[in-house]
Order: C-alpha cells, then structure tokens, then sequence
C-alpha cells in the first residue's frame, strides 16, 4: 500500500469515527472482561489499548474484571474442587480466599500494570473499598425443585454508591473494579462480575454495558459459533432462555443483561475478547461485531436494524 492509501485510510477511518466521537464523548461505558482475557498477555493488552483509545477520546470508562479460571486453576493446585450450579460458582471458606487472592491481588493489579504502560491513568477498586458495592449474602437456593444450593460466601447486590466511581471518573481516572463486596458485618462475599457490571451500569445511568467473553456474542444456537445474533430485545433474549439455549457462563450473562435494561441501560453489547479490535469496532462502527441487547426492537434506528453482526 502506498504512502497516499495510507493517508487515505487514515483520513477516512477519522472521518467515520468523528460522529461517534461527538456522540459518546463525557459518556459513560461499563465494559465488563472476563478472567480468560487476562490470563493471556497478548489478549490483555490488545484489549486495554483498545479501552485506552476510548478513555483518549473522551469516553469515561469503567472496567470490571471476573477472575473464573485463574480462581479455578489455583484452586486447583492446591487441592480444591470447584463447583458451579447454573453458571455460577460456589464459594465456600477456602474458596473465597482463592478469588480474593486472584482478583484483587493478581488480575487487579496486572491490568493497572498494563494501564501504566499504555498511559491510562486507572485506578483499582473492589465493591469493599468506600462502600461502593453494599451485599448480603445469598441465602440457600432451590434449584429445579430439587436440594436447596448454598452458594457459600457469594453476595447479592443491595446498593451501588455510584459517587464512589463518579468522582473517580471525575478527577480523569479510570476505575478498574474487582468485583468482591462485604455485608455491614465486614464479612467478604464473592459477587459475579457481569452482576456488578449490570448493577454499576444502572447506578451510573451509563450509556453502554459492553461484556467481552469468549463467544462471538449471544448465539441462536451456543454449538455452532455462525449463528451470531446481531440483535435481540428483553423478550427475545428470555425466549432463548425458555427455550434452553443458553447454557454455564451464559446464564448470568442473561440475567445482568437483563437487569441493566430493565433500570435504564439503553444499549448493552456482547462481545468477543479474541476477535481484533472488537471493542472499536463494535463503538465506532453501525456494523459491530456482536449481539446488541435492548428492551425493544422497534427503538433500534433502521440502520442498526439493517446490520448483519
């Protein structure tokens, strides 16, 4: 490519992004990342540059991270089984020492590195410090009619203080928020990330709730990776539930997303973390890359309708 195409590319990828730019500028976008992002180097920093392009231009971004399969590798090593009921993990004793050590000693810290080297100005937080994100533990649940699942120390989010992250987001910097808590005995609950996304999301009357994992977005059928939804509304996402189409790490997923819209998330976005440059693409392109979830259809403009995922 010549000198000249390359200045044409550029001028023209400029162009094109500049609506978007004014569109979201001083906006708030809650981008949650699962644990297998950050397990790898490579994926790690293609993702944070992508978020450092955003915070650039004028976005105001929270980061929330899980921590799943570091917390099951390292549970692993020392001897502990891992059990999940219905996507979610159950946390007992040693386990909650397990995720305290991987989410807010390692993955948090490892991603503010990472911020350091790219000139993102971040921060690292957990729903413990100042209060932000107020629990209870989750009482024994029944499952199916069968035995009740006591998820052990696991929270159910009672309150999100949304100023905690606001005068963060004010002073210039960029949360990064591991998603542990405590109930007001100070006792440490382990909280699902895409939940404390969704929930963060609602508090900051943010723009966009954008989860990145490892599928190319919501699936019409979770075996076969073409079958790439490209948009869905609240109804259409609980038929795929109905229905037994979502499955393990999907079902929160669906919960949260749901959640969101349900308390004023107008757009939230599924999608991959492996894909090149996914994020930029799914903000400053009308064609995206994932599933795009809304309470309605019909509020879709005809161009984000006319899109092909």
């Amino acid at each position: 490519m010549s000198s000249s195409r390359d200045r044409a590319v550029v001028v023209s990828a400029l162009k094109h992004a500049a609506p978007y730019i004014r569109m979201f500028k001083r906006k708030v976008f809650v981008l949650k990342a699962g644990g297998e992002v950050f397990a790898d180097g490579d994926l790690t920093h293609a993702l944070m540059e992508q978020i450092g392009l955003l915070y650039q231009v004028g976005i105001r971004v929270v980061l929330v991270h899980g921590g799943g399969p570091q917390s099951t590798q390292l549970a692993s090593a020392l001897g502990l089984e891992t059990q999940f009921v219905d996507g979610r993990r159950v946390t007992d004793e040693d386990a909650l020492g397990v995720s305290t050590m991987v989410l807010n000693g390692q993955i948090n810290t490892n991603i503010l590195a990472v911020c350091r080297q790219l000139d993102i100005p971040a921060v690292g937080i957990s729903g413990v410090d100042a209060g932000l994100i107020r629990a209870n533990r989750r009482p024994p649940v029944q499952v199916d009619g069968g035995d009740a699942i006591d998820y052990g120390y696991v929270g159910d989010i009672e309150s999100v203080d949304a100023s905690v992250l606001r005068k963060q987001l004010d002073a210039g910097l960029m949360p990064v928020v591991s998603p542990l808590s405590c109930d007001a005995s100070g006792t440490l609950l382990n909280i699902n990330a895409d939940t404390v996304a969704a929930a963060i999301a609602a508090e900051l009357n943010a723009e966009k709730l954008i989860l990145a994992t490892g599928a190319p977005g919501i699936l019409e059928d979770r075996d076969d990776p073409r079958s790439l939804i490209s948009y869905l509304d609240r109804n259409g996402l609980q038929k795929l539930r109905d229905e037994g189409r979502l499955a393990d790490g999907m079902l929160p997923k669906a919960a949260a997303i749901d959640t969101a819209i349900a308390n004023g998330v107008n757009r939230v976005h599924v999608i991959s973390c492996t894909m090149p440059d996914s994020l930029l693409l799914e903000v400053f392109t009308n064609e995206g890359t994932g599933t795009l979830v809304v309470s309605d259809i019909a509020a879709l403009t005809p161009a984000e309708q006319s899109t092909t995922g």
